[in-house]
C-alpha cells in the first residue's frame, strides 16, 4: 500500500485569473493546500477557489487572500496570513505581475517604481518571509521553494515595455542572490514562459500566428508552464537557475513585443 502524499502548502500570487489560476488548479489537483492570492479580482479569485476545491484531495484546504503587493506592509504580511489559515507553508509561486506599456520615450520614475514594487520587491519579500517561516522548523527541514515567473523576453530583448522588462530582469538577477542567501533552507527557481495566453491586444488569429514563431513551431501552453512549475517545486536539486519554457522563442530575434507585432 502506497504512503499518503505529504500535505504541502503553496501560496500562488496573482491566482485569480490566467496563468496563476492554471497553476493553482494544477497544484490543488496534485495534493497541495493552495492560497489563492488576488489584488482586486475578488469574484474571479473565489471562482478559482471553488474550482480548486472541486479537484483537491480530501482534507486539503483552498482559500483566497487579498493583498496589494505594491504595498510593502501588505506584501510582508501575506505569507503569515496563509500560515495562520493553513499551517506550515512550503512554497511560494510569484506569478502576480504588473505589465503596462512604456518605452524610452515615455519612461518615468513612477512607471519604473510601480513595476519594481510589484514585480521585483514583492517576490523578494515573500522569499524572505518564507525563509523566516521555515527557519524555526525542526530538522530535517521540509524542502521549501520559491518559483518566480519570468519572461523569455529577458533573453530576447526589444524596446517595448521598458519598465516591465527592467523589473523582470531585476527579479532574474535576484534568483541567483536569493538562492545563495536562503540556502539550504529555501530553493529559488525561475520559470520563463514564451507567448502563452492571448489578450485584448491580440486577435485569436494573430495570437495563433505568433505562437507558431519558434524553432519548435509552437510556444508555451499553460500546461507546459504548469509542468515546469511543478518540476521546479518537486526537484530538490534545482536552485538559482531559470527554466525557459517557450518553444525556443528566446533563440529568435523579435524587434517588437508580441503584442505590438
Amino acid at each position: 500500500m502506497s504512503e499518503p502524499l505529504p500535505v504541502r502548502t503553496v501560496l500562488v500570487t496573482g491566482a485569480a485569473r490566467r496563468l496563476g489560476r492554471e497553476v493553482a488548479l494544477a497544484l490543488a489537483g496534485a495534493g497541495w493546500n493552495v492560497g489563492v492570492h488576488y489584488r482586486g479580482s475578488a469574484s474571479d479569485a473565489q471562482a478559482t477557489v471553488t474550482d480548486c476545491a472541486a479537484v483537491a484531495m480530501a482534507g486539503r484546504k483552498v482559500d483566497a487572500f487579498q493583498a496589494d503587493l505594491g504595498d510593502e506592509s501588505q506584501a510582508r504580511g501575506l505569507l503569515g496570513r496563509v500560515a495562520a489559515a493553513f499551517g506550515p507553508v512550503d512554497a511560494v509561486v510569484n506569478n502576480a505581475s504588473m505589465f503596462e506599456h512604456d518605452t524610452v520615450d515615455s519612461f518615468s520614475y513612477a512607471q519604473l517604481g510601480s513595476h519594481l514594487l510589484t514585480n521585483t520587491g514583492a517576490p523578494i519579500l515573500l522569499a524572505q518571509a518564507l525563509h523566516e517561516h521555515v527557519k524555526g522548523r525542526a530538522a530535517p527541514p521540509r524542502d521549501a521553494v520559491v518559483v518566480n515567473l519570468l519572461d523569455q523576453k529577458l533573453w530576447n530583448q526589444n524596446p517595448d515595455f521598458l519598465s516591465y522588462t527592467l523589473s523582470k530582469a531585476a527579479l532574474e538577477a535576484a534568483n541567483t542572490m536569493l538562492a545563495l542567501a536562503l540556502a539550504p533552507r529555501v530553493r529559488v527557481v525561475g520559470v520563463a514562459p514564451g507567448l502563452t495566453l492571448t489578450s485584448h491586444l491580440l486577435s485569436q488569429e494573430k495570437f495563433d500566428a505568433l505562437h507558431r514563431l519558434s524553432p519548435l513551431g509552437r510556444s508555451s501552453t499553460p500546461a507546459d508552464v504548469v509542468a515546469a512549475v511543478k518540476f521546479a517545486l518537486d526537484n530538490t536539486s534545482i536552485t538559482g537557475t531559470t527554466l525557459l519554457v517557450d518553444g525556443g522563442q528566446h533563440l529568435m530575434k523579435f524587434d517588437r513585443d508580441f503584442s505590438l507585432m
